[in-house]
């Protein structure tokens, strides 16, 4: 009887500080990783959204690189942290693509996702002197010489890279594509007039476009960017082609949901503030909100799209 007592004793208690626990989260510093090197966009939008959530919670968010292996590094040590609502990742694109890459089984499924913060769509660029002032003009072009038209990206299985092959295949054309370490690289190949486009983000021609040097004739995204606000989207002009880098916020699957919620509450001010807006709008980056359930399921859908698109450029990691 004795024995029956101190174990309902000890359950109790037991039970009763995991209450206290929840009811005080968060009541330490909520470490976070970005599976990316610093300065970049993953970086740089993890520190302002953290200097939010600091705000908001009262208090600190460690931030801690760990980029390789297109991410998947750092997101392999979030997805092994306790579930406990102590360890968030920065969740970048490279999480619904590394799996069909043959990188790693890892992928968006492996996290709880809290929000999303941003997005950065492709933008179909060309030197001004190009003899296509439109994108439908571009693609005629492209139709009637398959392959002629040479357009750079960030590297081979690279989102851009992905960019122009979903122009392919919506269009029924055929690119060479010219891969570079990098946007920046391949944006400097197309001023020299050594590749015919390029499909990298706006704020990487915002530029050239600024001098009059390119013109975007299309932009991948659900939306016009508000780099170049007057260029259209391939979806207006008919072409469902969608492809664009985003940034999210999760945890390891499993936390609480009393413990998600407090991050989804809180992410969502944060994210709505006025600095961040500035912040992504001086960048170049498209403030896009959505909230835990809303980028669970575009998750899944982009998770989808990458599966099937990848594997037919033959580019999988064996």
């Amino acid at each position: 009887m004795k024995k029956i007592f101190a174990l309902s004793l000890i359950l109790a208690l037991v039970w009763g500080l995991t209450v206290v626990q929840a009811g005080q989260y968060p009541a330490r510093a909520i470490a976070i990783t970005v599976p990316a090197a610093p300065g970049g966009a993953s970086d740089m939008t993890t520190r302002i959204f953290t200097s939010q959530m600091e705000k908001i919670l009262n208090v600190p968010f460690p931030v801690t690189n760990r980029p390789g292996a297109s991410c998947s590094i750092g997101m392999e040590y979030v997805k092994n942290r306790a579930p406990d609502g102590y360890n968030l990742s920065y969740i970048p694109v490279e999480s619904v693509m590394i799996r069909a890459l043959g990188l790693t089984d890892l992928s968006s499924n492996d996290f709880n996702f809290i929000a999303r913060a941003m997005t950065i769509p492709a933008a179909l660029t060309v030197r001004k002197e190009a003899p296509w002032d439109t994108f439908d003009a571009f693609l005629a072009h492209a139709k009637a010489n398959p392959g002629a038209i040479k357009i750079g990206n960030s590297g081979t299985g690279s989102i851009w890279h992905i960019a122009a092959a979903a122009i392919e295949g919506a269009a029924g054309v055929k690119f060479t594509h010219v891969p570079f370490e990098g946007g920046a690289p391949a944006v400097a190949a197309l001023m020299g007039a050594n590749i015919d486009a390029v499909t990298v983000s706006p704020s990487e021609v915002q530029s050239g476009v600024d001098s009059g040097e390119f013109k975007v004739l299309a932009v991948l995204g659900e939306k016009r960017s508000g780099v170049v606000p007057e260029v259209k989207t391939a979806i207006e002009l008919g072409y469902d082609v969608k492809v664009l880098g985003w940034g999210a916020f999760a945890a390891p699957k499993g936390t609480p949901p009393e413990i998600m919620a407090i991050l989804e509450k809180a992410a969502a001010t944060a994210i709505d503030s006025d600095e961040v807006k500035k912040f992504f709008k001086e960048r170049g980056f498209d403030h896009s909100y959505l909230n835990a359930a809303d980028m669970t399921a575009f998750a899944k859908t982009q998770l989808a799209f990458y599966d099937d698109m990848i594997p037919k450029l033959g580019i999988v990691n064996k």
